[in-house]
């Protein structure tokens, strides 16, 4: 029979995440605990989907302020079924095509700096002579910035 609620190590151990991740978690309110009557972490096993979801959330470069957010919209008591997850992914979606795009402008723009390691003055995307590119803002203006 499977055990209604999990340790923290056996939560960790099932997740992937280090024991201080998960209660760095709990901190922020993206995942909760009962305490036993010796105070040690008691997780529902439903927990172990929310970890998941942070998990990956995490990955594609979603905040852990942003994953609080979405988690606490999930209703309290059940597990999340499939249409709470897919509202909670629907709100990503247009921030996840644009990631793909950079992913692929990134990939094809850098492909021969990578591949020849020459860094070519007259043709590096990175080469910023002068900063020229300053008037136009912080950061990596010709890969990251739209040109005005």
């Amino acid at each position: 029979m499977v055990a209604d609620t999990l340790t923290i190590g056996e939560l960790a151990a099932r997740s992937g995440v280090a024991p201080s991740a998960l209660r760095y978690y709990e901190r922020l309110g993206l995942i909760h605990a009962t305490r036993t009557t010796g105070n040690q972490r008691r997780y529902r096993r439903t927990e172990l989907r929310r970890v998941s979801f942070i998990r990956i959330a995490q990955q594609v470069g979603v905040s852990l302020e942003e994953i609080r957010d979405a988690l606490a919209s999930l209703p309290e008591g059940r597990t999340p079924n499939r249409a709470d997850w897919a509202r909670l992914s629907e709100r990503w979606r247009a921030r996840l095509d644009d990631r793909i795009a950079l992913l692929e402008k990134l990939r094809d723009e850098l492909t021969g700096c990578i591949g020849c390691g020459c860094l070519s003055m007259q043709t590096c995307k990175l080469y910023n002579p002068g900063d020229r590119l300053a008037a136009e803002g912080p950061g990596p203006r010709v890969l990251l910035a739209p040109r005005q």
